[in-house]
């Protein structure tokens, strides 16, 4: 029986608020989670390329306009192709915020509202991701300053 798109869209969902919630939950001195993230965004990559291999070539539009775009994202497969495409992309770019607040110990606290706005809204996320990670790096600079 061949899932349906529905499921797939759900199913893929599901796998990754898992890997969401792995990074943002667990402490950051555990290093579980990013193997837990990272295979869910494998899980969702294999996905991706499923549903491009099989709605690719069945669907109108490019990337030359957005009219194109449009007319490309009218088939709900390939629509859901790029649904999963965010959805393995934005857990990927969670893992290295991790990783990074790991490395530069950024404090979970101001960590976990970066991962939120990651997964609601990309590049804003990052964005925060990257503010946070500047002025934790300038705080600590001037700690180390002596008086």
């Amino acid at each position: 029986m061949a899932l349906s798109l529905d499921l797939l869209f759900s199913v893929a969902g599901s796998v990754a608020a898992l890997g969401w919630l792995a990074l943002a939950v667990a402490p950051l001195r555990y290093s579980w989670p990013r193997g837990v993230t990272v295979a869910a965004a494998l899980a969702i990559a294999a996905c991706y390329a499923a549903l491009i291999g099989v709605f690719w070539v069945r669907a109108d539009g490019g990337f030359g306009s957005l009219d194109a775009v449009a007319r490309l994202f009218e088939h709900r497969g390939v629509l859901l192709a790029g649904w999963v495409h965010y959805l393995a992309f934005d857990l990927l770019v969670g893992v290295w915020e991790r990783d990074e607040a790991q490395r530069l110990g950024v404090p979970q606290l101001l960590l976990v509202p970066c991962l939120l706005l990651t997964f609601l809204f990309g590049p804003l996320g990052w964005l925060a991701f990257l503010a946070v990670r500047h002025l934790n790096r300038r705080a600590a600079r001037m700690a180390s300053v002596p008086l």
